[in-house]
């Protein structure tokens, strides 16, 4: 019995440890939410799609490709239980520098052209997430045409 309940215990412990340690940074899960936001705007997400995410998460955040799949499954997850795009963009308004913020607008653009064209849907989370991070229009604006152009994508 005492094995038994030994083994209850730390059998708990080590899930409880394990699962720890498969958490992910408050920052990058929200803005891995965001950039999967705008991959599933237009209801379908591409293999393109995903593995663009998968490319910008591992450089951006030097992760393994574990931390990458795992990153992903609870930004996709945080995606779908929102409510709005205000619990991620709050965290990253708070904690960010101008630089990062236009970085994070940058990739969302990434994001966007990553299947080859852009959805009015993904057009409209980019503006709505520079405007709750204090990202300026034009900074806006000049990132899509850069990202655009170098995806060879045609002006909208």
């Amino acid at each position: 019995m005492f094995a038994e309940l030994k083994s209850l215990f730390f059998g708990k412990a080590k899930k409880a440890e394990a699962v720890a340690s498969m958490l992910v940074d408050e920052k990058q899960l929200a803005e891995a939410a965001l950039l999967f936001h705008v991959i599933a705007a237009d209801g379908i997400v591409s293999a393109a799609e995903k593995d663009r995410l998968a490319q910008v998460l591992s450089e951006k955040f030097a992760l393994s490709e574990a931390e990458v799949a795992n990153l992903m499954q609870q930004a996709q997850q945080a995606d779908q239980e929102a409510v709005d795009l205000y619990a991620f963009t709050r965290i990253l308004k708070r904690d960010l520098s101008e630089p990062e913020k236009l970085e994070i607008v940058r990739d969302l653009w990434e994001m966007v052209y990553a299947d080859g064209q852009m959805h009015e849907f993904e057009d409209n989370i980019v503006w709505r997430v520079a405007e709750l991070i204090h990202v300026s229009a034009r900074d806006r604006v000049e990132l899509k045409r850069i990202v655009r152009e170098a995806a060879g994508a045609p002006e909208a």
